[in-house]
C-alpha cells in the first residue's frame, strides 16, 4: 500500500515488524527500492523479476516498459505518466505521455505496477500477489509515502458485501488517506522540544 531511507513505515505502537494486524505490508518507502515485509527489492530485481514473468507469460517486455517500470521502481512516490515522461526524456529525445500511458497498462495489467486511483499515479510492487487478491494502500498526507499491504478480514467482510449486492468487482484496491506512525511521531515530537527550550 514509500524517515524514510532505512525506517519502515508504520513502526511504533508495537508494528516494528511491518505487519499491520493480519495483513501483509509492503514498504515503498525506501528510496529507490520497493519493499516487500520489510524486505528491500533493488531496481535491478524488479526489472529481473518482470523479465522472467515476461518470458515465463511469452509476453514481450520491451525497451520502453522497462524503461517505464525502472523509473517507478526508483522512485519513493507515486509517479503520473508525465512526470515518467519527463524523467525519461533527455535534450533531443521526447518521451510521449501516450506512450508511457501504453507502458504502464501493460504493467498494470501484469501486477509490476500498482495504479493510485486517488493520485492518478503509480507504484512499483516487487512481489507477486495471490490471483484476485485485495490490496489496501495506507496514503500519507504529510510526506507523501505509501504502504501496500493485503487485508484478509477487511477482504473477506469485502466480499460478503459484494456478494450480498451481486457485484463483480474487476478491481480490489483500496486506498485509506492519514498520517504515517513516522510523520505522527515527528509532529508529537515538537511540542515536547517547544517545552524544553
Amino acid at each position: 500500500m514509500r524517515g524514510h531511507a532505512q525506517q519502515q513505515h508504520g513502526q511504533g505502537e508495537g508494528q516494528g515488524d511491518g505487519n499491520h494486524g493480519d495483513g501483509h505490508v509492503h514498504d515503498h518507502h525506501g528510496h529507490g527500492a520497493s519493499a516487500c515485509g520489510g524486505h528491500a527489492v533493488s531496481v535491478e530485481d524488479v526489472i529481473e523479476r518482470a523479465e522472467r514473468l515476461c518470458q515465463a507469460r511469452a509476453l514481450q517486455f520491451t525497451r520502453l516498459r522497462r524503461d517505464v517500470l525502472a523509473a517507478v521502481a526508483a522512485e519513493h512516490k507515486p509517479l503520473g505518466a508525465y512526470d515518467i515522461a519527463e524523467r525519461m526524456s533527455a535534450p533531443g529525445r521526447r518521451v510521449a505521455a501516450v506512450s508511457v500511458y501504453r507502458a504502464l497498462d501493460f504493467l498494470t495489467e501484469q501486477g509490476f505496477v500498482h495504479r493510485i486511483s486517488s493520485r492518478n499515479a503509480f507504484v512499483s510492487c516487487g512481489h507477486e500477489h495471490g490471483a484476485g487478491v485485495g490490496l489496501v494502500f495506507l496514503i500519507c498526507r504529510t510526506c507523501g509515502g505509501i504502504d501496500e499491504m493485503t487485508a484478509p478480514a477487511v477482504e473477506s467482510a469485502l466480499d460478503q458485501t459484494l456478494a450480498g449486492a451481486g457485484f463483480t468487482p474487476t478491481s480490489r484496491i483500496l486506498e485509506v488517506e492519514g498520517e504515517c506512525g513516522a510523520c505522527r511521531g515527528r509532529g508529537d515530537a515538537l511540542p515536547d522540544e517547544a517545552s524544553r527550550a
